[in-house]
């Protein structure tokens, strides 16, 4: 992407990053648990970066608000409707993937 100018390399990301909280939006069936086991990240995550980004920038942005634009209604909301219970197995995969990051 070296030769995109960094206008349009933004918009590029932009456009990305949206496009991946659509897809998000259209699979919550995957639950947090299961994107932090196989990816390391899940919705929060995003939601914590995108405060940091806009702190970077001196724009102000709390974490509710960008947890709402992330969830596409508010946290809470979301939970109740979505969010299942983590099994034993996720939860025994998630300990097992924070294990061997403090190992590595």
């Amino acid at each position: 992407m070296q030769h995109i100018d960094d206008t349009t390399r933004t918009e590029i990301e932009a456009a990305a990053f949206r496009r991946l909280l659509d897809h998000l939006d259209a699979h919550k069936e995957v639950q947090n648990i299961d994107l932090m086991i196989l990816a390391d990240f899940c919705r929060n995550c995003l939601s914590k970066w995108m405060v940091a980004a806009a702190e970077e920038r001196g724009a102000e942005l709390d974490y509710d608000s960008a947890r709402e634009y992330v969830y596409g209604m508010p946290y809470e909301q979301w939970k109740k409707k979505y969010q299942t219970p983590a099994t034993a197995e996720q939860q025994a995969a998630l300990e097992a993937r924070h294990s061997h990051k403090e190992n590595a």
